[in-house]
């Protein structure tokens, strides 16, 4: 949109007329809770979900947007089919008032050093649901005992998340997953590195009888959906560097379902030792190790160096760390007797 131009009888840097907004006038109509309210409307697309994620109502977002739609001299947002797209002007405000979201809740506390035990920051977590089940509750638990006064988000990653741009724009913090080959510009830290074995019903035949590199190929595999369109699951991103295939007939968006659609059926979950022993437990399936020669899942934490010096964002990578230490030496002090098995190989 283009700037409306001065009227030809007046110079380029006469005042503005009677009634028109300054610039001064139009910064002391803007707080902080209205810069929210644009980036949270924005981000969604949808002023019934940012008033969920805001904990307002939804005519007190409405009323909102309007103030900002007048502040702004433009819609925003705007209905586009069955949907609300921001407008090129709203498209252009969204990192801007990111950046000030993110100036703001850093102003005081990175001021000082951080102090966990009377913060109020709220911390954001992007993780994948086939880390370690136990994983994400311990995480919570020592952050909200260290911190009780500090929130906690806990996003999906999922196939309509871009965790690259909401680490930059400061929508999360962290982002807890596994790579074959983490992104080159995010700093990492690496939490732990898994076997990769399959799980099956108690019924499956391999159980019985083994199988071999074909056998295993030829099988049912259940598998996630794609993190994005044509993206390769990091087993299959393995199998690619082996030159092999392996045949998936079913794929799920709910990895913590999948367990459960294992145990009833033939189809065959490949992923990590660990994950596969916490649902062992309580399911009758079966842990067999894969007879192709995979390496090991491993596993990271990310972040933005946007970040990379904040205490606060400094002390919520150590809580990440020592939750997984922590359960790692859960494991090894008292481990979880394996389900039976067929004779276990190692896989380097």
């Amino acid at each position: 949109m283009k700037p409306h131009a001065a009227p030809a009888h007046l110079p380029a840097d006469a005042p503005a007329p009677a009634g028109a907004p300054s610039e001064r006038n139009l910064f002391d109509r803007i707080d902080l809770h209205l810069i929210r309210v644009l980036h949270t409307v924005l981000s969604e697309r949808s002023v019934s979900r940012a008033a969920l994620r805001l904990g307002m109502h939804q005519p007190a977002v409405s009323t909102a947007l309007k103030r900002l739609r007048e502040l702004s001299g433009d819609p925003l947002l705007v209905r586009s089919g069955a949907h609300m797209v921001p407008t090129e002007a709203g498209e252009r405000m969204l990192e801007p008032a990111a950046s000030v979201l993110r100036a703001a809740e850093t102003l005081f506390t990175e001021a000082r050093s951080f102090d966990a035990r009377t913060s109020c920051q709220t911390f954001r977590v992007a993780a994948s649901d086939y880390l370690d089940p136990l994983f994400l509750p311990r995480l919570v638990a020592d952050v909200k005992r260290q911190a009780p006064l500090a929130s906690v988000e806990i996003h999906a990653l999922t196939r309509e998340a871009d965790y690259r741009a909401q680490l930059a724009l400061g929508e999360i913090d962290l982002v807890i997953g596994n790579w074959l080959q983490p992104p080159d510009e995010l700093h990492m830290a690496r939490l732990f590195s898994d076997e990769v074995v399959s799980l099956v019903s108690r019924h499956h035949p391999a159980v019985r009888r083994g199988w071999d590199e074909a056998a295993w190929l030829a099988a049912e595999h259940i598998a996630p959906m794609p993190t994005h369109p044509g993206a390769r699951g990091i087993i299959d991103q393995m199998l690619d560097g082996l030159d092999l295939r392996r045949r998936i007939a079913v794929r799920s968006a709910y990895f913590g379902l999948i367990p459960d659609m294992v145990a009833s059926t033939q189809l065959v979950l490949t992923t990590g030792r660990r994950y596969c022993e916490r649902v062992a437990a309580r399911l009758p399936v079966v842990i067999l190790p894969c007879p192709i020669a995979l390496p090991p899942l491993q596993y990271y934490q990310l972040w933005h160096a946007r970040s990379q010096h904040s205490s606060a964002a400094r002390w919520l990578r150590e809580r990440t760390r020592e939750a997984i230490a922590g359960l790692q030496q859960q494991t090894a002090a008292s481990p979880s007797p394996r389900p039976p098995t067929t004779t276990t190989t190692t896989i380097n």
